[in-house]
């Protein structure tokens, strides 16, 4: 199937991975290990030191706020940041380390203890000191942040966050911590930015060759005003593309959210995360992706057992997300239901995982040569089986693999996929409506070809 041919299935999935829904009567700390919560003891006083220097002013619960944060009350931490967020548009930098404790807190809160903690502490291992880190996600920019010896003295790295770079307060904040040692966006940087994307974006419409999601209009004097996720991530992926050019001697890592296009040429799987290159690279070497396949082989087994291999048909993982997740029959199954119970956790694995068969799909088409190409083809499908077994009612992982099946004319798998998400218990309103008219549409499709 063509490009042009399959971007009908395409949805927005809404902002980076916003994956709350935890009960707020517990504890952040609760199931913390005794490091863990050093940590973030650490974490919080040095987030307060930040706002602390930021302001002159007493800002209204922002004393209680740090005072929960110190001895774990997840409660009163959201209850509080709840009763002033709406007044962050009227606050500057000192906002951003306050969203960082929430996010963090959250992350510990919502997810399982024991798997936030394994994210956090896995990517971090896997980064060199000295390099620049973009977390993408929720879980990507604020467990990282959490858990690094100091953000602040970017010790082991520097942390940032691609999908924010468009605030001007958090450049603000950036250049705070990081402005003596590393390059950053300055008003002049974002406004090319802005100015080069609105260029394209207006050429592109004249050629009727928008992506999906892409709206901007014309306002009454003439100017462009654009609206919407990807038009905003595609200005924070040229403010992203700045640093990186910008700063030529450290080694960058990622951890996406939305795909930026002009990285995928230079990604290359790093454990859970990417690394990107300085140079593209024409294909991924065969090294490169046993490596990452014998990786999350092993990474993933504790969470979901010992049965997803590289044969393993959609039909089987369609099976088992009817039986663990539809039926809750656990009957010989040697996973951790202490994994399967927790959505915030299944969900952010997922999300990692799929992040690393986008890219494979990506190099499906623009392979060097047929044999590259069904290398590519078969990482990416494994890759996506994976995703979608660890969260099979993820939209992320389900709309991504079912546009590469339908790239790959497997209709009939696409649909399994597709009608194994939609009826499963745990789907909101929102998720099952979409998956459901998912279905009719790849039905629809099937009956007309």
């Amino acid at each position: 199937m063509k490009r042009a041919g399959y971007y009908w299935l395409l949805v927005t999935l809404g902002g980076g991975l916003l994956i709350g829904g935890c009960s707020k009567h517990q504890s952040a700390h609760s199931s913390l290990d005794t490091e863990t919560i050093a940590q973030l003891k650490r974490f919080v006083a040095e987030k307060q030191a930040q706002v602390e220097a930021s302001t002159n002013d007493a800002v209204p619960g922002f004393a209680p706020f740090f005072a929960a944060a110190k001895t774990g009350d997840w409660r009163a931490v959201s209850n509080i940041f709840n009763s002033f967020r709406n007044d962050a548009g009227q606050l500057g930098t000192e906002w951003q380390p306050v969203i960082e404790v929430w996010g963090a807190f959250d992350a510990f809160a919502a997810g399982d203890a024991k798997y936030s903690a394994a994210f956090g502490r896995d990517i971090i291992a896997s980064i060199p000191p000295g390099s620049i880190y973009f977390g993408g996600t929720d879980p990507g920019r604020f467990i990282v942040t959490a858990m690094c010896r100091s953000q602040v003295a970017a010790d082991p790295f520097f942390v940032l966050t691609q999908d924010a770079l468009v605030d001007k307060t958090y450049l603000d904040y950036l250049r705070q911590m990081y402005g003596d040692k590393i390059y950053l966006p300055n008003y002049a940087d974002a406004s090319r930015c802005f100015n080069e994307y609105t260029n394209d974006l207006q050429m592109r419409a004249r050629k009727n060759q928008l992506k999906p999601g892409e709206k901007f209009h014309l306002d009454a004097h003439g100017r462009i005003q654009i609206s919407g996720r990807v038009c905003v991530m595609e200005i924070n992926g040229r403010l992203a593309k700045t640093i990186f050019d910008k700063n030529p001697q450290p080694e960058f890592y990622l951890e996406e959210s939305s795909s930026l296009d002009w990285m995928y040429p230079q990604l290359e799987p790093h454990g859970l995360i990417f690394k990107l290159d300085r140079q593209p690279m024409t294909t991924l070497s065969d090294d490169l992706v046993q490596s990452d396949h014998d990786y999350w082989a092993k990474y993933i087994q504790p969470m979901i057992g010992d049965w997803l291999h590289d044969d393993t048909p959609i039909a089987d993982v369609a099976a088992f997300a009817d039986k663990i997740f539809g039926r809750r029959d656990f009957s010989g199954f040697n996973g951790d239901r202490r994994f399967i119970r927790n959505a915030y956790a299944r969900k952010m694995f997922s999300k990692l995982r799929s992040s690393i068969a986008g890219l494979y799909a990506w190099r499906v088409n623009h392979a060097a040569d047929a044999a590259d190409k069904e290398h590519m083809a078969k990482a990416a499908d494994l890759a996506f089986r994976q995703a979608w077994a660890l969260c099979p009612y993820s939209p992320e992982a389900v709309f991504r693999y079912v546009n590469f099946l339908m790239e790959q004319e497997r209709v009939a798998d696409a649909l399994l996929v597709a009608q194994t998400a939609a009826k499963l218990p745990a789907m909101a309103g929102r998720d099952r409506a979409e998956f459901r008219s998912l279905v009719e549409r790849i039905e629809t499709y099937h009956e007309q070809k």
